[in-house]
């Protein structure tokens, strides 16, 4: 059966399309676009998942919300193809950022989108939140100067959990050219045919 990917513009959801071109599932794309005062998802997710959020698959009937429980699915459904490595060392690193996306990483670069729209109300927030960043950034940083990919030497779908992140750190968190192994990755992953072929599928998107 065919996956329906709900997808919110400019959303997490958008990792989901690239992993579904990744591994060559076939899927269809019901859009929704955000509210253009709030930004917020439009009402009609609610009919989906009550929590009326995105991403949300539906598949044959079984509706899955949540980007890290929707990208394990997948794998799943892909007998495993972009998961967990063969060598144990790699299956823990990958299991360590495929929770540490949003687990870690996505709490403080939320507070600094909250602090940017407060203006100068948020000011005095800045530099602490900053420091936290860093300290992340740093840190991926390092990692990604001893291998190529999240989970080790093969690219797996740690790394399509951790493109979101990522990609809004470098707009609003602090992330450029003085981290250059993390603008190496970010520039791997953006080359990649699949990605480039979720960003037709999908529609507007501001991070790539």
């Amino acid at each position: 059966m065919t996956i329906t990917v709900h997808h919110l513009e400019n959303s997490r959801s958008q990792r989901i399309l690239w992993l579904l071109e990744e591994l060559g599932l076939p899927y269809e794309v019901k859009r929704y676009a955000r509210n253009a005062k709030t930004m917020l998802a439009p009402p009609e997710l609610k009919k989906i998942h009550p929590l009326g959020k995105s991403p949300v698959i539906d598949d044959d009937g079984r509706v899955v919300a949540e980007t890290g429980a929707i990208i394990e699915y997948i794998v799943d459904k892909a007998d495993g193809r972009l998961g967990p490595p063969a060598h144990r060392d790699d299956v823990l690193r990958y299991r360590q950022f495929l929770h540490y996306a949003e687990g870690s990483l996505m709490p403080p670069l939320l507070m600094m989108l909250v602090i940017n729209r407060m203006g100068l109300l948020g000011r005095p927030a800045k530099p602490r939140i900053q420091a936290m960043l860093d300290q992340h950034l740093d840190y991926l940083e390092t990692e990604l100067a001893r291998r190529d990919w999240f989970a080790g030497d093969q690219f797996t779908a740690a790394d399509v959990m951790m493109s979101f992140p990522l990609e809004a750190a470098r707009q609003r968190g602090g992330l450029d050219g003085s981290r250059p192994h993390l603008t190496a990755w970010l520039d791997r992953i953006h080359a990649r045919p699949a990605y480039q072929a979720a960003l037709v599928k999908g529609g507007p998107y501001a991070f790539a």
